[in-house]
């Protein structure tokens, strides 16, 4: 049977139970939790859900039990809060501010919620207990309640099949509750495996290299190491890659020789052919000085057209979403973008993890697409168009 909240709402007993379950059947087995952004701040908490504090035990259990994390879905984008992360542009996407609950309550972002400050914790713990509790991968995931995984704002169903048509995506009898609109597109799961078995892609979520879109199949590698050069983006072969740095998810340790440079990143994007082109990728870093405090910096690493940095800020791509058709004209943005790329503020010995975020030029919100359907103006209070993405795992520097 099924280990569930009816048995225990505590993770570590899940874990036990996944322990001695996989042990019983032979069977490999990972947990992965989901929708974050609305955990009232204790799904990357600093202490556990008993109110403990964490050790070392608990931080390797949970690294081996939940290696990866739902950062976007249909109840939501978990990656960052503008409150969270207020110099970063792109923060407010596909916010949810609905709790699971009958009574609404006034959403209250906390840093509990959200992917990034929660990787940013597990470098504080990590400082503090000598292991990491949040490292983790990154996917996405539709949690639709039709049977359907569509993650297109063309072709999206609805979390729940009352909402499979326009006409009933209006507002809840719940008055202040979320409605039809209110939920995303989103999302899809990405994995880098060695072929396409159950066990191969199970591994690959056990070693983190995959990654998560908001809905199209936008196609990301990232890889670091010490030795990379701009030649190697030419024609690029992953074996490279893999035999001079590591893949998303993966670890770089300081080593003898590289402690005055920092470490190269190779990452590369292609747009889904059945989408629209790249706006940009960017590479969210985040780090830990040596008073323990942790930050975060968002660095726009190659964009399409002719834009350049003012000020370390990057202009935008533009708008082509006609408002009467819905449709997105690839007169902008780009097809494919690749960079290698250094931290130029990197501290050999600060500890830090860097993910790559990949942004579409902007396409019509799934809101916008049923108000044409419809002949009726688009609903007050959400957005016409988005800007859909894909994020990496993280790649953890350790000093």
């Amino acid at each position: 049977m099924p280990f569930s909240a009816a048995d225990s709402p505590y993770p570590e007993d899940l874990w036990a139970w996944l322990e001695a379950t996989s042990d019983r059947i032979n069977a490999s087995l990972i947990a992965i939790p989901h929708n974050s952004n609305i955990s009232k701040g204790i799904m990357f908490d600093s202490v556990t859900l008993r109110g403990d504090a964490m050790d070392a035990d608990y931080a390797r259990k949970r690294q081996r039990w939940e290696p990866v994390v739902e950062i976007t879905q249909i109840k939501g984008d978990s990656e960052t809060h503008p409150s969270l992360s207020p110099e970063d542009g792109f923060a407010d996407f596909e916010t949810y501010t609905h709790y699971i609950q009958q009574k609404p309550e006034p959403y209250d972002p906390r840093p509990g919620d959200y992917v990034r400050s929660g990787l940013r914790t597990g470098l504080a713990l990590e400082a503090r207990i000598g292991e990491n509790p949040f490292r983790f991968g990154l996917i996405g995931s539709t949690d639709a309640h039709t049977g359907l995984s569509s993650a297109e704002e063309p072709n999206f169903w609805g979390k729940m099949a009352k909402d499979s048509i326009p006409e009933n995506k209006g507002p809840r009898t719940i008055a202040g509750g979320p409605t039809g609109w209110s939920m995303s597109a989103s999302g899809l799961a990405a994995v880098w495996a060695e072929n396409n078995t159950r066990g191969a892609i199970l591994e690959a979520f056990a070693r983190r290299e995959v990654y998560a879109s908001s809905g199209p199949r936008i196609r990301v590698r990232l890889f670091a190491g010490w030795n990379f050069e701009e030649a190697d983006l030419e024609g690029f072969d992953p074996a490279l890659g893999y035999a001079r740095g590591v893949p998303m998810g993966g670890q770089l340790t300081r080593i003898s020789g590289a402690t005055e440079s920092a470490p190269r990143f190779l990452v590369m994007a292609l747009k889904d052919p059945e989408s629209a082109n790249l706006d940009r990728i960017q590479v969210v870093k985040g780090w830990i000085d040596s008073d323990g405090e942790t930050h975060e910096r968002v660095y726009d690493v190659v964009w399409s057209g002719d834009r350049s940095l003012n000020n370390g800020q990057l202009p935008e791509v533009g708008d082509t979403v006609n408002r009467r058709t819905g449709q997105t004209a690839d007169t902008i943005g780009a097809p494919s973008l690749q960079a290698l790329w250094q931290d130029p503020d990197f501290d050999p010995a600060q500890g830090a993890f860097y993910y790559a975020r990949v942004l579409q030029i902007p396409t019509a919100r799934h809101s916008l697409l049923d108000a044409i359907a419809l002949g009726r103006a688009p609903a007050s209070g959400y957005p016409q168009v988005i800007q859909e993405r894909a994020y990496t795992s993280p790649i953890w520097y350790q000093p």
